[in-house]
This record gives structure tokens, C-alpha cells and sequence, in this order.
């Protein structure tokens, strides 16, 4: 069991890391973009979910999301206009990680890019946008996710834009691995 944690001292402001997604993009992903997800874009959205993650969901699932979340739903497009990563997300009225006692928490839901587009800071850029929207359009106080606790990569992301493990979900995938629960304070 954790006790309340901290967040870091040097953590990353949202529209901070908002400015260094988009040069890292320029630089690493030349091309590349990150654009608000279309209605149209849900089937594309759904295959690279089916995949690149073992956790999948009913199409009602992400047609809700995006509906609700808009602003906080978002797609990374290829040179040639092709959708190769996703990131979606919802609000939560809960028990907060850091303050107050019920507090906005934007919850990210899922965030996949495809093999072969990633290490172009495609990621990095998806969680920018998304922490972006929580914050400005939905007034979200703090934002957490889980993550595998052996998917490496994914956490040293989530660290670089200032999150930290507040719990350990045991057993929380189908397959019986533990989850990080992750968090960071907004902005």
C-alpha cells in the first residue's frame, strides 16, 4: 500500500511539454502529425488497438470516448495522411492521487503507435495533446494511467512527462500481470 505520494519538484508544466512535443515531432518525425480523431477515423483507431495491445475493446467503447472526450482523443498521422497512433482518454470524478479529496482526474484510457512509426516521438507528442485537452477543455486537476509493469519503454515516457507510480494494481490484465498505476498533478 502507498501512503499519498508527491509529485516531483521539477515537473514538467503541460504547456511545456505541449512546446517540446512539437519540436521533438519536427526534428524526429518530420511529416508526421498530431490532429484531433474524426468520427472516420475510429475503424483505423480500433485495428491498431487490435494490433498493438493485448487489452481490446467493443467498438461502442471508442465511439463513446471520442464522442464524450473529443478534446482529448487524438491521432498521429503519417508523411502520406495515414493514421499509425492513437490516444484516448476520459473524465473521472474521483478520489484524488495528490489533493483534495474528489478532484477532475483525466483518465488515459489507451495509446498505441504502430512498429515501424515509433522512437519518432509520436508518443510523447500523443500524451502532449492529450494533457493539453484535459487540462484546458475539461478542467481535469490531475491524470492518470496503468501501464504493464514490465513494459519499459512506456514507463520511462510516462516519467519524462512527470508521472510516478502511486499503486500497484495486482493482477490487472487478462494474463494475471501487475500494473503501475501512474499519476502527475495538472498542469
Amino acid at each position: 500500500m502507498f501512503k499519498k505520494p508527491k509529485p516531483p519538484n521539477d515537473l514538467p508544466n503541460v504547456n511545456d511539454i505541449y512546446r517540446l512535443a512539437n519540436i521533438m515531432l519536427k526534428e524526429r518525425g518530420p511529416g508526421y502529425r498530431i490532429r484531433r480523431a474524426e468520427e472516420k477515423d475510429l475503424g483505423r483507431v480500433m485495428e491498431i488497438n487490435r494490433l498493438s495491445l493485448p487489452e481490446n475493446y467493443p467498438p461502442y467503447f471508442f465511439h463513446d470516448l471520442w464522442e464524450r472526450y473529443n478534446d482529448a482523443f487524438y491521432v498521429a498521422e503519417s508523411p502520406d495522411g495515414v493514421v499509425v497512433g492513437y490516444i484516448m482518454c476520459r473524465v473521472e470524478r474521483k478520489p484524488g492521487f495528490f489533493r483534495h479529496f474528489m478532484v477532475k482526474s483525466g483518465h488515459i484510457v489507451s495509446i498505441a503507435v504502430m512498429d515501424g512509426h515509433r522512437r519518432r516521438g509520436l508518443g510523447y507528442a500523443l500524451m502532449a495533446y492529450a494533457l493539453k485537452g484535459l487540462y484546458e477543455s475539461y478542467g481535469c486537476e490531475e491524470t492518470y494511467l496503468e501501464v504493464r509493469v514490465t513494459n519499459k519503454p512506456a514507463i520511462n515516457l510516462y516519467e519524462k512527462l512527470g508521472y510516478i507510480v502511486v499503486k500497484i494494481a495486482h493482477r490487472y490484465y487478462l494474463d494475471g500481470e501487475d500494473a503501475y498505476v501512474m499519476a502527475r498533478p495538472l498542469p
